[in-house]
């Protein structure tokens, strides 16, 4: 990389940021310099926005970014900002939504153009350097939208303040609401179940086509739907899709852990990048896939991600990184594809059973490379042979681990060590369900230190929480941050029965409402009260590649609402649901948390108790089965503060106590007993 040129980012601390401190743009990052330069200078902005592990991203730094003809262009007549959409996702969301309001698309990079008190009014994604694939070069876009400034300005003034009045008025929903009776019912539960399996691929797993993204909540609406309905076709359709994600080349079958998206409809071909967030989500899906059929793979998935994110994504100070970028030496998935040749070397006799069970060819099976993947369960691949499969299995994992070793003297994609609040409480919450699922005390260790330093690190001084770490913490926490974090709390305070994360939950929840509320519907603002540089505060109800955050509020209010006897929190939470109404009925993929929830609604939620000298061992046991909507409290003895505790006096022998819509069942004293009670009731509803 050149240092002829060094701008303003060298002083940021986000790898992106960084990546670009040398080009001979004068990029400034998001502030008061560059928005103040540009109201003095009557200048228009251009914010670029992407992120390290962004493949285009790279592709149009080299191309544009670092030649110095189209630096002279963008340095001359605009104020450059470079925007890491993982630090600022409020500005992101902004900009994102405003380029799909001119074009009818999006994607990163995103490059968009505003007036001097940053309103939009023209962008784009990817520019290439020459005019191609139908789209205008970088310079020729760059030319226009300077002459169109000089001669029409006014034009692009007025087009920026419908643009800006159309995104304010689109935020404005919530406004009519269904009826909860109506709404949360079996027909709306059996309704959205349909309109999920007709947009599955019966064939290779998955939700429409390529490219395809894991859509993990949706799975998990379709595993419960089958828990509680039997609906055979949401079993297959579930479990087909974590099937073929697991045998593609979106896992990755040396090391473990997934990547973003695959870019073909078999899930061969990945999108290489690894996000914590997805790997985060996939656990917590595996996780309750194990639970429901005891299907010992889905576990092994689970252990082999978390080691993945322990070995790669995990900090010094327990706090776990953000991304691995797809590139290695320039090339898209250069660390993690194979040619023939090379496993023949290393593997030698070994070598063409193992091509032959991970389709691995002379000519390549994608790019003239190849991507270990399974195109044959390993069941039918040992039955069609004759193989033994345990044998097979333990031969595989020392032939997989003789080509880690060599994969490990690769050069290796960027790490982007940004530790983001909401990502990390993703994965805390996946750290608790490992545990659960597999009784291992180093995840449930894992999930307290990683809390702990969340809370010590993101919490500032004046008890505003922030977005971001890097050395230091920076930049106001959104509200996905904070309803993860409070869902991550809830589940910690779950499989440790320590009552100082329900508290932690209940303060950080307060906060919420105080700083987040909308007071004209019932729904949050993405950023805080106190944040003044959005040009509007966005309210954001649809899940994307992480869940909604106002769907997580809604779950945190409604369980909080029970664990403490909150009976407003629990209308709220309600209120938020039957506002959304038809939506999540008509788009149940956009909405599979709120949908969860309407489930959860119809259903009932297990309040369960657990009081007595074994309650650590029974409180493990009851956190091993596949109970989908449950509350658990375990104590040593009754503990009159905690609603879920009042009153249960276990006479010296540990009880379990489950109760559920206002009615509490006499006490049992064994797990399975329990299990039978949730059954009962669960056959009632």
């Amino acid at each position: 990389m050149s240092t002829r040129f060094t701008n303003r980012l060298a002083d940021e601390t986000s790898p992106y940021l960084l990546q670009h401190a040398h080009n001979p743009v004068d990029w400034y990052p998001w502030g008061h310099e560059a928005l103040g330069r540009a109201r003095a200078e009557d200048k228009p902005i251009l914010v670029s926005i992407g992120y390290a592990a962004c493949h285009w991203c790279h592709v149009m730094e080299k191309e544009s970014f670092e030649d110095e003809a189209t630096a002279a262009i963008m340095n001359e007549h605009f104020i450059n900002i470079k925007i890491d959409r993982e630090e600022r996702p409020d500005l992101d969301h902004i900009y994102m939504d405003a380029l799909q309001t001119i074009s009818g698309s999006g994607g990163w990079p995103l490059n968009i153009f505003l007036t001097p008190d940053a309103k939009p009014f023209y962008g784009g994604t990817y520019f290439p350097p020459v005019r191609a694939y139908n789209r205008a070069s970088w310079k020729e876009t760059l030319l226009g939208v300077q002459q169109a400034w000089s001669l029409r300005k006014h034009e692009l003034l007025a087009q920026a303040e419908n643009l800006t009045a159309h995104l304010q008025q689109s935020n404005a929903f919530g406004a009519t609401a269904t009826d909860p009776q109506e709404l949360i019912s079996i027909r709306s539960l059996t309704q959205i179940a349909a309109t999920i399996l007709q947009q599955a691929d019966t064939h290779w797993g998955g939700f429409g086509k390529a490219p395809k993204f894991p859509q993990s909540f949706t799975i998990l609406f379709l595993l419960r739907h089958y828990h509680f309905t039997n609906d055979e076709a949401s079993l297959q359709q579930a479990l087909l899709s974590l099937n073929k994600m697991m045998q593609g080349g979106l896992y990755d079958q040396l090391g473990g852990g997934f990547a973003r998206y695959a870019t073909d409809t078999e899930w061969l071909a990945p999108h290489f990048e690894k996000m914590l967030y997805d790997n985060a989500l996939l656990i917590v899906a595996y996780a309750e896939a194990y639970q429901l059929t005891g299907n010992e793979t889905y576990r092994t998935v689970v252990r082999e991600t978390m080691h993945f994110v322990q070995r790669e994504l995990l900090s010094p100070e327990a706090g776990f990184f953000s991304a691995l970028d797809a590139d290695s030496e320039g090339v898209e998935g250069k660390f993690y594809t194979w040619s023939a040749a090379e496993i023949e070397t290393l593997l030698q006799k070994d070598a063409a059973l193992f091509n032959a069970f991970y389709d691995v060819r002379d000519e390549g099976n994608w790019e003239h490379t190849n991507i270990l993947w399974i195109k044959e369960p390993i069941e039918n691949f040992c039955a069609t042979r004759g193989l033994d499969e345990k044998e097979f299995r333990n031969w595989l994992a020392h032939c997989k681990q003789r080509l880690m070793t060599e994969r490990a003297h690769r050069i290796r994609p960027l790490l982007d060590d940004k530790i983001i609040l909401g990502w990390n409480a993703l994965m805390n919450k996946a750290c608790s369900k490992a545990y659960a699922i597999t009784g291992d005390r180093a995840y449930q260790k894992l999930a307290i230190d990683n809390m702990e330093f969340l809370l010590s690190k993101f919490r500032g001084p004046d008890q505003n929480w922030l977005h971001v770490y890097k050395k230091q913490a920076r930049f106001s926490a959104v509200l996905e941050d904070l309803a993860y974090l409070a869902e991550a709390l809830i589940c910690l305070f779950e499989v440790t029965a320590n009552t100082k994360w329900l508290h932690e939950a209940e303060t950080l929840t307060n906060y919420i409402v105080g700083a987040f509320s909308d007071p004209e519907t019932p729904f949050f603002f993405y950023t805080h009260s106190g944040q003044g540089d959005v040009i509007i505060r966005k309210k954001e109800v649809y899940d994307g590649a992480v869940p909604s955050s106002n769907a997580m509020i809604a779950i945190v209010l409604h369980h909080i609402s029970l664990l403490l006897d909150k009976p407003e929190w629990g209308l709220k939470s309600l209120e938020m649901t039957s506002a959304l109404g038809n939506a999540i009925l008509r788009y149940p993929t956009s909405f599979g948390n709120w949908a969860c929830l309407l489930q959860e609604f119809y259903y009932g939620t297990n309040e369960i108790s657990l009081v007595g000298k074994n309650y650590n061992t029974l409180k493990d046991n009851v956190l091993n089965n596949y109970i989908p909507y449950k509350l658990l409290q375990a104590a040593p003895v009754a503990d009159p503060r905690y609603p879920f505790l009042r009153g249960k006096d276990s006479q010296g022998e540990t009880a379990l106590w489950l109760c559920k819509n206002y009615t509490c069942l006499a006490p049992v004293h064994a797990v399975s007993e329990l299990i039978s009670l949730i059954d009962k009731a669960e056959q009632r509803s």
